[in-house]
């Protein structure tokens, strides 16, 4: 009976040890698989984390792409309002400032506008409207406005002043009244660096009366051109090295010289300037 019992309890104990030995192997075996997996996953993991990476640069790559074609949208469309055109004379305008005369073109006078053929005429009709706005805010009520007059020649801008704005006659001595006009156009020089200026004076063909200030015309019309200058300079902080002063006496009147009436209109003086178009276009069209 004892050596049954042995038996059977050698037996159940060889049995146990061999059942957790067969464990052991199946939890080795499922660990070394764990760890196999986990050493792919640990693979994938890095090789995902590298294609995101990879992802991440094209994004940032794209989007620096995008924004550089919104840049390039955005100076494609400023340089198409800044694109260049060219006037019959050479003379060069943006689209910027054909924008400006077309809004400028709408307050000319129609029966004018409908004489404009050529982009050149266009624009010397609204440079001239827009100075002639501009200069009119600088005469005073006993001034009349028709004695300013502007023509534009090949965007040469000449402003002609009845003498009876500046002078008294005989004299070359400026007159207070001018003071606000003066400084209108001071302003338009003062503008733009590229700008020259001449001031040239010019008379009728009366002989000077003895005991006047001036001998004659010509040194009456040179007095007054440099009259002017100087207020310009003086008074203004007009650059001198910008501005020239000329006397055409009584030789290039507008009219005949037949009349009293005739003659008040040949006494002027003439400021000539060269702007700079789309600064001048600019400043003109600003509202005081």
């Amino acid at each position: 009976m004892k050596k049954t019992f042995l038996i059977i309890s050698m037996t159940a104990l060889l049995l146990i040890s061999c059942v957790s030995k067969k464990k052991f192997v199946a939890l080795q075996s499922e660990y070394d698989t764990t760890k196999v997996t986990l050493s792919k996953t640990q693979v994938e993991k890095e090789a995902l984390e590298n294609k995101y990476g990879a992802i991440q640069a094209r994004v940032t790559e794209y989007n620096s792409k995008i924004n550089s074609l919104k840049d390039i949208n955005n100076q494609l469309t400023v340089s198409n309002d800044q694109k260049l055109d060219r006037t019959n004379n050479g003379a060069v305008i943006s689209n910027d400032v054909k924008k400006q005369m077309t809004e400028t073109l709408k307050n000319v006078n129609q029966a004018e506008l409908a004489k404009a053929i050529t982009l050149e005429d266009s624009m010397n009709l609204a440079l001239s409207y827009n100075l002639k706005r501009n200069l009119d805010q600088g005469v005073t009520d006993n001034m009349e406005s028709d004695d300013i007059s502007i023509d534009i020649d090949e965007t040469v801008v000449m402003i002609s002043i009845s003498d009876k704005l500046l002078f008294k006659s005989g004299s070359y001595k400026v007159n207070k009244e001018a003071d606000a006009l003066l400084k209108r156009i001071a302003d338009v020089v003062n503008s733009e660096p590229a700008i020259e200026v001449m001031v040239e004076g010019h008379t009728d063909d009366q002989t000077i009366k003895p005991g006047a200030y001036v001998r004659d015309n010509w040194e009456l019309s040179v007095e007054r051109a440099t009259a002017i200058i100087r207020e310009l300079q003086n008074n203004y902080q007009v650059d001198p090295s910008k501005l020239i002063a000329a006397g055409r006496s009584s030789y290039m009147p507008i009219v005949p010289n037949d009349s009293e009436e005739h003659r008040s209109i040949n006494r002027r003086t003439r400021i000539i300037i060269l702007p700079n178009l789309d600064k001048f276009l600019a400043l003109m069209a600003s509202k005081e």
